[in-house]
C-alpha cells in the first residue's frame, strides 16, 4: 500500500483544500488525523478534503474522516468531501455514512460558490 500524502493548497482566504493521496488506513490513519489537526489549527471556515487520490480506504481511516466531522461541527467549520474512487464510495454506503458527509463530484463546486 502507498503511503499516505497529504497536499494543502488555500484557494482563497476561508478555504483549505486538503487532497489525500495514497491509503488512508489503520498503518497511516492517525498520522492524518495528526496532519488534519495541524491544518484546522489555521482555524479555516471551509475544510474541503479531496479523496479523488485516495488509493485505499478502511474502516480506521473512515473513523479519521468522521473525527474530522466532529470537530469540523463543534467549531463552526463547514466540512465538504470530494468523492473518492468506486471502492472508497462503496465503504462510505456500506458503512452508511454517506449522507452524514456534503459529498460534491469536483472541487470546483465549492471553490467557484466561495
Amino acid at each position: 500500500m502507498a503511503p499516505i500524502e497529504i497536499t494543502v493548497q488555500h484557494p482563497d482566504f476561508d478555504t483549505v483544500h486538503v487532497t489525500v493521496h495514497g491509503s488512508l488506513d489503520l498503518a497511516r490513519a492517525y498520522d492524518f488525523d495528526d496532519a488534519m489537526r495541524r491544518i484546522e489549527r489555521v482555524a479555516p471556515g471551509t475544510v474541503l478534503l479531496d479523496l479523488r487520490s485516495l488509493d485505499f480506504l478502511d474502516t480506521t481511516g473512515l473513523s479519521r474522516l468522521v473525527a474530522v466531522r466532529r470537530r469540523c461541527r463543534r467549531t463552526g467549520r463547514r466540512l465538504v468531501l470530494v468523492r473518492g474512487p468506486r471502492a472508497v464510495q462503496q465503504l462510505f454506503a456500506v458503512a452508511s455514512i454517506d449522507e452524514q458527509f456534503e459529498l460534491v463530484a469536483d472541487p470546483s463546486e465549492v471553490l467557484a460558490a466561495a
